[in-house]
C-alpha cells in the first residue's frame, strides 16, 4: 500500500515528463490516462486504503459527450466501476463515493439510492450517509433548487481507520457539565472538541456553530481553487476524508481525478496518492497543481474557514429599486 515515512512536511516535487508521477520528499501522485475499467485491470495488484471520488453524472459534460448513455445503461456501467473499485480496495480500507442526482425531463433520480446496492451486495457496509450543502448552483423554476449531494462512506470489513481527532469541531457547550453519576460535576464534552456528526461543522464560526452541517462552498467562479473544469470538488471536502479515514503514508485513489483535487487533499498530508482520468487536459492541470502545491504557490480555501456571509450594508446584499416596485404590488415575499 505504498507506506512511506509519516508525519512529514511536503519539501519538493520533481515533474519528470516522461512518466505521470508528482513527488514530494514523502508523498507521491501517480496520475494515468484512460479508461477507469481499462486502467483499473492494469492495476489489479494495488490495493488502495481510501478511494474516494465523484463518478460523471451523464448529463452531458464535456467529458460525456463522447459516451452518452441512457440511465439505464449509465447505472450499468456505474455498477461495473463499482466492482472493479471493490476488487481494488484494501480490506481495512473505505470508499467515499460522492453523489447528486441525474435529472431527466425535470424528474430527479438519486444517484446514492441507485448505486447503493451495488456495494451492498458485494459484502461493503455503509458507516455514514454524509450531506454536503453548497450555496450555489443551478436554479431550478418548476422545483425547488437542488443544494446537496451525498457522500457514501463504505468499508470493506468492520477493521477500518477511523481518526476521530484529526476533524473535530469546537464544543458548542464547553462548560456543560454531567448532573450526576460517577462524573457528576466533571465536563461531559471532550476536550478536543466533540464530533461533528454526519452534518459535519466546517468552522467555529457563530453561524456554522448554529447550522451544523457540511456547509463548504462548491467550486464556482470566484473560488480560489476554480479551474477549467465544470464539476470541481473542493479539496476541504475531501481534505476530511483524508483524515478521519486514512493514515500518513496511506494510499489514496480517485478513479476519476479531474483536475487533481483528491490528490491535493492527500499530498497536502503526506498521504500518497493515484488518479486516473480519461482527460488529457485535466491531467495536465492536475500535475501543475501539485507542482504548485509542493512550491507552496497552489492557492487553496484552509480548511474550517467560515463562509463568508455579505453584510447588509454591502451592495450585493441590498434589495434593487427595482424589486421594491414589485414588493409594492404584493408579488416579493421572503
Amino acid at each position: 500500500m505504498y507506506h512511506r515515512a509519516r508525519n512529514e512536511m511536503i519539501r519538493d516535487c520533481i515533474y519528470k515528463m516522461a512518466k505521470p508521477t508528482e513527488r514530494t520528499s514523502k508523498a507521491i501522485a501517480t496520475f494515468h490516462k484512460g479508461d477507469v475499467l481499462t486502467v483499473l485491470k492494469k492495476l489489479s495488484k494495488k490495493k488502495f486504503d481510501l478511494i474516494v471520488t465523484s463518478p460523471p453524472y451523464n448529463i452531458g459534460k464535456v467529458y460525456e459527450r463522447s459516451n452518452h448513455l441512457t440511465f439505464e445503461q449509465y447505472v450499468e456501467w456505474l455498477d461495473k466501476v463499482i466492482e472493479a473499485l471493490v476488487a481494488s480496495l484494501a480490506e481495512s480500507g473505505s470508499i467515499c463515493w460522492q453523489v447528486g442526482s441525474f435529472v431527466k425531463n425535470g424528474e430527479i433520480f438519486p444517484l446514492d439510492i441507485y448505486t447503493y446496492e451495488s456495494f451492498k451486495r458485494r459484502g461493503l457496509k455503509l458507516r455514514n450517509r454524509i450531506v454536503w450543502r453548497f450555496n450555489f448552483g443551478l436554479n431550478s423554476k418548476k422545483r425547488f433548487s437542488g443544494r446537496y449531494e451525498t457522500i457514501l462512506w463504505f468499508t470493506k470489513s468492520d477493521k477500518y481507520t477511523f481518526n476521530l481527532d484529526p476533524v473535530r469541531i469546537p464544543q458548542l457547550y464547553p462548560g456543560k457539565r454531567h448532573s450526576k453519576g460517577k462524573d457528576s460535576g466533571q465536563p461531559s464534552g471532550n476536550p478536543l472538541g466533540k464530533n461533528p456528526s454526519d452534518y459535519w461543522e466546517f468552522s467555529a464560526d457563530q453561524h456554522l456553530r448554529e447550522n451544523p452541517i457540511w456547509d463548504i462552498p462548491n467550486v464556482k467562479a470566484n473560488h480560489p481553487e476554480k479551474t477549467i473544469h465544470p464539476c470541481q470538488f473542493p479539496v476541504e471536502l475531501i481534505e476530511r476524508c483524508v483524515l478521519a479515514l486514512t493514515n500518513a503514508g496511506d494510499t489514496v485513489f480517485d478513479p476519476f481525478i479531474g483536475t487533481g483535487t483528491t490528490a491535493i487533499a492527500a499530498i497536502k498530508h503526506n498521504r500518497n496518492a493515484v488518479g486516473v482520468d480519461k482527460e488529457s487536459m485535466f491531467l495536465k492541470i492536475a500535475r501543475d497543481r501539485v507542482k504548485r502545491l509542493a512550491a507552496g504557490t497552489l492557492k487553496i480555501r484552509n480548511i474550517g474557514k467560515a463562509i463568508s456571509r455579505p453584510r447588509p450594508t454591502d451592495k450585493v446584499a441590498r434589495i434593487p429599486d427595482e424589486w421594491r416596485t414589485v414588493e409594492r404590488k404584493g408579488g416579493l415575499h421572503g
